[in-house]
């Protein structure tokens, strides 16, 4: 399904073949040190399962518990805000796909130091929840077959998603391909059989119609609290969708099949989460303490087939694993975006002859470390520090697309593919996410998280403003910025 061209074409505008790491200050052309060996196909499916990873598969679990049945209501609201935030990524994408992609949005519309601040806290976001899904992948295999201490079998992870990663992207895209095709494979299977079983055609489990929306303290047991909650739950269980925008760099054609990928993004929250979660509520009590250990297997058992039960269990590790891979792939394209602009170590830029940066791929094993080191306890509190940087991700994102949309109509220049009713629904987004930031304030568990995250940003903001200044980093150029082609970083 992939076009078939070749890199040096599909690239367009932003093609350029330089081979050792740009100029401080450089941006764009510095991906083609890397290989676009990604078909349209990997890309178009990678949307598909990073939209069902673990924040659907376990996630979803504890937005129920905190809304009730009312929880359709914060994947609504949640669900239109990741809509227009990916459109206007997609479109910025579109127009300049790098493998830096919001980092280098932000430092070309704000600041090198925000471009900066947004990639490190984006890198450090993925190490640690990789090194979460590692060792809950660890710790359902270790329930089931013993055979292994945790920490071992999260090194035998990395090293075997490790491997994946340094073979090339297209086996990588490959890869990640069938495993995003099992998940689908897998929800599709789910809301086929919870349809049936909450309308009455299953014959192992008596129906349980739309008592389940009412029956159990009304539909808004909890109030427009339990709502607000949810809604911060489900949020964060969004995240890993923005990994298309990353890898888009490594694709062919990447104008075409970024749009191809960002427009299934409504039909993907609506089917998947809405569809999956809708079945949830109506199949169960929503207070079952089985939904919050994990909700699709709980389903299951209810609607009395628990050998799929037993099937999609392993479903849910290979979904955690595929995550993982994924993160792996994104947090090394980042830290190598940032190493390009001289905001990172040079050693993290330079690549292999794949196209895969190894250095930056080879950090993964940090993960095992703190799984060694640091107990499951220690891990949580490094979760808490950054369970809150998507907020910060989104809000910056909206903040760049303002601004590269207004400088891109300054200068006339046409755009592959255009958000949504901007600039009211931009400005409508960016209000949602300050909403977000209010509501959670409310929540002390989750005010921790907010704080302790700007915190963390500040922090890098003020490193990145330093460290931009001592390295000469005045703003990011792409390459048709460059009005002598010799002039462009070597």
């Amino acid at each position: 399904m992939g076009s078939g061209s070749s890199p040096a074409t599909s690239r367009g505008r932003h093609s350029q073949s330089t081979t050792a790491p740009a100029a401080p200050g450089a941006d764009g052309p510095q991906d083609s040190n890397l290989k676009a060996h990604m078909k349209g196909r990997h890309l178009v499916m990678m949307s598909l399962g990073s939209a069902i990873g673990a924040g659907l598969f376990v996630g979803s679990g504890a937005g129920i518990a905190a809304a009730g049945p009312s929880v359709l209501v914060s994947y609504v609201v949640a669900g239109f805000l990741i809509i227009l935030i990916m459109r206007m990524l997609g479109e910025m994408v579109a127009d300049h796909p790098t493998s830096g992609a919001f980092s280098v949005y932000a430092g070309r519309a704000v600041s090198p130091a925000a471009g900066f601040a947004v990639g490190w806290l984006w890198w450090v976001q993925l190490i640690i929840v990789i090194a979460a899904e590692a060792t809950a992948a660890a710790q359902i295999l270790v329930s089931a077959w013993p055979i292994a201490p945790q920490w071992l079998l999260a090194l035998i992870f990395m090293i075997i998603f490790t491997a994946i990663n340094l073979i090339g992207v297209g086996q990588f895209g490959e890869f990640e391909f069938w495993f995003s095709l099992l998940k689908v494979a897998a929800v599709v299977v789910f809301l086929v059989i919870g349809g049936l079983f909450v309308i009455g055609l299953l014959p192992t489990a008596e129906a349980p119609g739309l008592a389940n929306l009412t029956a159990h303290g009304g539909f808004m047991p909890n109030g427009i609290g339990g709502v607000a909650a949810g809604l911060l739950i489900v949020a964060f269980a969004f995240g890993g969708i923005e990994i298309v925008a990353v890898a888009a760099a490594e694709t062919e054609d990447p104008e075409k099949n970024v749009g191809r990928a960002i427009r299934t993004i409504v039909w993907r929250i609506l089917i998947f989460y809405m569809g999956s979660v809708a079945i949830m509520v109506l199949a169960m009590p929503w207070n079952d303490e089985n939904l919050l250990a994990s909700p699709f297997v709980a389903v299951l058992n209810t609607a009395g087939l628990p050998a799929v039960a037993s099937i999609m269990a392993v479903v849910v590790t290979v979904a955690l694993l595929s995550s993982l891979n994924v993160n792996l792939y994104g947090a090394s394209r980042m830290i190598f975006s940032l190493s390009h602009r001289s905001l990172a170590p040079a050693a993290l830029s330079r690549t292999n002859p794949r196209g895969v940066p190894v250095a930056a791929v080879a950090f993964g094993f940090v993960t095992v470390g703190l799984n060694y080191l640091w107990a499951e306890e220690i891990l949580g509190i490094l979760l808490n520090i950054v369970g809150s940087t998507l907020i910060v991700i989104w809000s910056m994102t909206i903040v760049s697309h303002l601004v590269l949309r207004r400088r891109a109509e300054r200068e006339g220049r046409d755009l592959v593919l255009r958000a949504w009713g901007y600039p009211v629904l931009s400005y409508v987004a960016l209000a949602g996410m300050v909403a977000v930031v209010i509501l959670g304030m409310t929540v002390p568990g989750v005010r921790q998280q907010i704080l302790l995250t700007a915190g963390l940003f500040a922090l890098l903001w003020i490193i990145g403003a330093v460290l931009a200044k001592r390295r000469g980093v005045t703003r990011f150029r792409a390459p048709e910025e460059f009005d002598d082609p010799a002039a462009m970083p070597r």
